[in-house]
């Protein structure tokens, strides 16, 4: 699956994914602040999104609802290392 980096002046950088089903997701983390917005398509208009900010505890549930903690271990705001997962 290719993940899209899009530099955006003055704002961050824009990663996008499209799914299987054809939709595109994607991240926009924040130059100040590391704020993070989840993007998603708004309607039929494919230049339309919208978006959800997301706190770093909020990005962390997220992740955990998504499997991703169990392979990684969140050691504090910002800070990701990964952790064998067990039997792999």
């Amino acid at each position: 699956m290719d993940v899209e980096l899009t530099p955006l002046p003055g704002i961050g950088l824009r990663r996008m994914f499209t799914t299987d089903a054809g939709v595109r997701v994607g991240v926009v983390t924040h130059h100040v602040g590391g704020r993070r917005e989840l993007v998603y398509p708004d309607g039929d208009d494919p230049d339309a999104t919208r978006s959800i900010t997301l706190t770093h505890d909020e990005a962390v549930v997220l992740a955990g609802l998504l499997g991703l903690l169990d392979v990684l271990d969140v050691t504090g705001p910002g800070a990701l290392t990964t952790t064998p997962r067990a039997g792999g």
